[in-house]
């Protein structure tokens, strides 16, 4: 599903591929809301955060699942993990590559891992202080802590990668995780 945007003069001046799905997208904004709510306005130690990790948690879960049968651009095989190719992607943005990827670049891909990972260490360690025996262990509560931390580092990072790449491809990314649809400038090269 492409569509060519027109310009005032007629020319085609970029094409919108559908890239994202309503489930991606429904997860994405979701667990988004679930570090917010529990990061800055709901007691730590209540029954409501610990519910919105569970939450939280199980949005992680149908995600990788999605990432084994869903569509094309959400499946694990449009991001793999590899740390080989951030460092190569990152050296062809130093020296001014600026092809489009239509699902993760490699280095959106390690950080969606690493956000799916610390949400999971959050969930344990969460889980594991509502324990008779982990309750009040020290390494535990300081493991959960420092992973939050790790996470909110992590989602402003990702938030400021997302800037960076929007201006360097040309390509609004924040939209397109809410349309579902990038719109990719004409003769721009896709990877």
């Amino acid at each position: 599903m492409t569509s060519i945007a027109k310009e005032k003069s007629g020319r085609a001046s970029a094409r919108e591929v559908a890239v994202w799905d309503p489930l991606v997208r429904l997860v994405h904004w979701s667990l988004a809301l679930t570090i917010l709510l529990n990061g800055a306005f709901v007691e730590e130690e209540s029954m409501t955060h610990e519910w919105i990790g569970y939450v939280a948690l199980g949005l992680v879960a149908l995600r990788l699942i999605w990432a084994l049968i869903g569509p094309k651009h959400a499946r694990f095989s449009a991001f793999p993990p590899s740390p080989m190719r951030a460092v190569n992607h990152l050296g062809a943005i130093l020296s001014g590559d600026r092809k489009i990827h239509l699902s993760h670049n490699p280095l959106g891909a390690l950080m969606v891992y690493n956000i799916w990972l610390s949400v999971i260490g959050l969930g344990v360690t969460g889980y594991m202080m509502t324990t008779l025996t982990f309750f009040g262990v020290d390494w535990v509560e300081e493991a959960h802590e420092a992973i939050f931390a790790w996470l909110i580092f992590s989602v402003v990072l990702h938030i400021a990668g997302v800037a960076f790449d929007s201006w360097r491809s040309g390509v609004n990314l924040a939209r397109s995780m809410v349309t579902g649809r990038k719109n990719i400038p004409m003769g721009s090269e896709l990877e």
